[in-house]
């Protein structure tokens, strides 16, 4: 197969933001150091919740599309907002940490006078900051265009992976950390979102990787993709939830006393995906989280 035609675009860098302007599209990506205390309170304040450790909160993607004034974006706040604050309920997908009792008992000591405290399945936020954020739409259309569910059997309303795996030349990269928190050293739980922009498309996948020692492993991703080439510009969003045991994957490790696959989320996602999805968007870990399945939407722009 020939070589895509590079399109006309211009990049623009600055220290802390690349932004690629290609076609009717301008993408920016914003990068920036983790939040300071005063950041830090201020975002606590709005959210009500405690921040993950590594909090990035003036770090950003967004997609603005010149004609119809559409644009997408992913920011670390909106992220955060889809977290389940207050007492965790069905569907919620709580989760208790594996030794919280052994831990508990530990503070306390047999000889201890205090009490030893009642122990929930979770806290009163969701403490794993699991999130099923998509992104989200902001527009400056006077009659902006709205996301529907795909038509399962059009082919054309599917991510074309075939085109994703050419080695197309990369016109414009970037990785944009939105928050990261090693859960008390229980485990990790990071919201990463990366974007490719190639001669014949734009595609950005912003994942979500929660790691919990000897309970379960969790993975929700968010997949966009845009071809150049349709019209009207129609972009494409997958979204999908994955859930197994813990020793369930561990299992599956290449040398069973080698623990560093477990720190990788795309091993973990790899690991997920190529289970039965009866299993890991199924019966999961026995949680009920809601975000478990697949899902396709589709917008198309004036």
């Amino acid at each position: 197969m020939s070589n895509p035609t590079i399109p006309q675009h211009k990049l623009l860098e600055s220290p802390n933001s690349r932004t690629i302007e290609v076609n009717d599209w301008v993408i920016t990506a914003i990068t920036n150091p983790i939040a300071n205390a005063a950041d830090c309170d201020a975002l606590q304040s709005t959210l009500g919740i405690p921040l993950p450790e590594m909090t990035f909160s003036r770090n950003s993607l967004e997609l603005e599309h010149r004609p119809s004034g559409w644009k997408y974006c992913f920011m670390t706040k909106d992220a955060l907002k889809a977290v389940k604050a207050g007492e965790l309920g069905e569907g919620d997908g709580g989760v208790k940490v594996g030794y919280a009792d052994a831990w508990l008992r530990s503070r306390t000591g047999p000889s201890s006078s205090l009490p030893l405290p009642e122990t929930s399945p979770t806290k009163p936020y969701d403490w794993t900051y699991t999130t099923t954020y998509l992104g989200h739409t902001s527009s400056d259309a006077e009659l902006p265009a709205s996301w529907v569910a795909a038509d399962a059997e059009d082919k054309s309303q599917s991510i074309p992976i075939s085109e994703l795996m050419r080695p197309d030349p990369i016109l414009f990269y970037a990785e944009i950390p939105l928050f990261e928190d090693e859960l008390h050293d229980n485990g990790s739980s990071n919201l990463l979102v990366r974007i490719r922009v190639m001669p014949t498309c734009i595609f950005i996948l912003s994942r979500f990787t929660l790691r919990v020692d000897n309970v379960l492993v969790r993975t929700y991703d968010t997949r966009l993709y845009h071809s150049f080439s349709s019209s009207p510009p129609t972009l494409l969003r997958e979204s999908s939830g994955w859930e197994a045991p813990y020793d369930r994957v561990k299992r599956l490790l290449p040398k069973r006393n080698d623990l560093t696959p477990l720190t990788d989320p795309m091993w973990i996602a790899k690991i997920l995906t190529e289970m039965p999805s009866d299993v890991s968007q199924g019966i999961g870990a026995g949680t009920q989280w809601r975000g478990l399945g697949t899902r396709v939407d589709v917008i198309k722009l004036a």
